[in-house]
């Protein structure tokens, strides 16, 4: 077995390798921001047209096109954490925010079901807002990436102004909330993965 001496800088050089490994492990590829922006996008806007234009009454049957990505992000996140090498603590972090954006998505539906009827649907999209701004902004301050910090932030004002619409119109709101804080942010994450990983 040959045992070598390494030099000051090489070992600096070895100990940068392995950081910038790590970076690149845990580099968000914008995949998760693109799918649910896209998908949200399209839903928002064909709810839009099926309601305003149309005048059809389960307009909302749209949404459950929502069922079908989270069953294909299932799949998708259980194939890229068993075929990831290294996991990150930053990693687990952003993983752990997006679980309590779940969670609360779930629970506040439940919630203003129980206490607004079927009607609850016509008051829900401000309070989606919010809080499609709470995990956005979060990543973005964990990645150190601005575009998500922009984009929740965008997240918070809308709301406010969907405020001052009526429910179809709130739809539009939501359009551009998922454009500013997941499209947008997702296609710049992609090109930075892209260049990170070259």
């Amino acid at each position: 077995m040959q045992d070598e001496n390494i030099s000051g800088a090489e070992s600096m050089q070895i100990i940068q390798n392995m950081i910038n490994k790590a970076k690149n492990q845990f580099s968000e590829n914008g995949f998760m921001y693109l799918l649910w922006g896209w998908a949200v996008l399209v839903c928002s806007v064909v709810e839009f047209i099926l309601l305003h234009y149309i005048k059809y009454e389960q307009h909302y049957l749209v949404w459950t096109l929502v069922w079908l990505v989270l069953i294909y992000q299932i799949f998708y996140l259980r194939k890229k954490y068993k075929t990831r090498m290294v996991g990150t603590y930053t990693e687990d972090i952003i993983k752990y925010v997006w679980i309590c954006f779940a969670i609360v998505m779930f629970m506040m539906g439940f919630v203003l079901g129980r206490l607004l009827g079927a009607e609850y649907y016509k008051y829900i999209n401000p309070v989606l807002l919010v809080v499609y701004g709470i995990p956005t902004f979060l990543s973005g301050i964990i990645l150190r990436f601005r575009p998500l910090v922009f984009g929740g932030i965008c997240c918070w004002l809308l709301s406010i102004l969907a405020t001052f619409s009526g429910y179809d119109y709130q739809l539009l709101f939501l359009s551009a909330a998922v454009i500013l804080a997941w499209i947008i942010p997702g296609y710049l994450l992609r090109e930075k993965f892209k260049k990170e990983n070259i």
